[in-house]
């Protein structure tokens, strides 16, 4: 039995900071978005976060590739 990963979505995901807590340290929160093609390459991904984040408003940290799959025994 071969177990098979099968992609069934992608999304991109960047932290923003949304707050500063008591101690002055930033909160962040992640904005996601979706609809992201499933064999999206690493560096293009990065590309478009880094064009997002300059025209947001506040900091940001770091980026995510989120990948859904499903396993299918085959």
């Amino acid at each position: 039995m071969a177990i098979t990963k099968v992609p069934e979505s992608t999304a991109l995901s960047i932290e923003i900071q949304s707050s500063i807590d008591k101690a002055g340290d930033p909160v962040y929160t992640k904005k996601t978005f979706s609809g992201v093609k499933n064999d999206i390459d690493p560096q293009s991904a990065y590309d478009v976060a880094e064009a997002i984040k300059a025209v947001l408003a506040a900091s940001t940290r770091d980026t995510f590739i989120n990948s859904t799959v499903s396993l299918i025994n085959a």
